[in-house]
This record gives C-alpha cells, structure tokens and sequence, in this order.
C-alpha cells in the first residue's frame, strides 16, 4: 500500500472516477465510497492521510462525517477536504469549526485539487 492514501468521498460516480483518475495519476493509493456511512467504515479500514469530502451525501453528510472523524482518536491526523458546489461563507464557517482543514468549490480545477491535496499530505 502506497504511503501516500486519499479517500474520495462523493455520491456522483463521474466525480468520483475523475477524482480516482487524477489521484492515482500523481501516485496516491485511492478508495472511494459514495455516502456518509460508507465513509466512515471505509476510513477505518483504509486509514487514509487525506479525504475528499463531498458535503451532500446520503445516509450522513459531510459535515457529519468531518465531525465523527474529529471526535475518532483514530483519525486525529486525517486531514479533511470538503468539496462542495455550495461555496456560501456560513458553510465553510461551519466545515472549518468541525474541522475541516480545506475547502474545494465544484466546479473544481484539478490543478486546485492535487495541490490541495500534496499541501496536506504528510511529509
């Protein structure tokens, strides 16, 4: 298994095979899962470095799953990106005071995202 782990969160398959796409593209080992539950199984399994966390998802959001991450000793350095078409600032307040460590508005620019990412990754 790669060093490097990111785990893209987002119910919208061609977001998310782009997403896989581009990750592994620039060499990181790559899980997907498609809500907020799975998320979370998949996580702590995976044990990823960085997540791509879509806000809308079914069966828990992204807000919900950012802050059951936070409260998990287990997760203490994942650090969380939340992806969202909805860029408002009481949103990203909010993503931010749960512990989001970045945000990414759809539609996003895939330059913007692996830089995210490479950003946050672990050294």
């Amino acid at each position: 298994m790669s060093a490097r782990r990111v785990l893209i969160v987002d119910d919208e398959p061609n977001i998310v095979a782009s997403l896989e796409f581009l990750m592994r593209h620039n060499d990181f080992d790559v899980r997907s899962a498609s809500s907020g539950a799975e998320a979370l199984e998949v996580a702590a399994v995976f044990r990823p470095h960085v997540v791509l966390l879509d806000v809308m998802l079914p069966q828990g959001s992204g807000f919900e799953v950012c802050r059951r991450m936070r409260a998990d000793p287990a997760h203490a350095g994942v650090r969380i990106v939340m992806l969202t078409a909805r860029g408002r600032a009481d949103e990203q307040d909010l993503g931010r005071s749960l512990g989001a460590d970045a945000y990414v508005l759809k539609p996003f620019s895939t330059r913007d995202v692996v830089s995210t990412v490479r950003e946050l990754m672990p050294r």
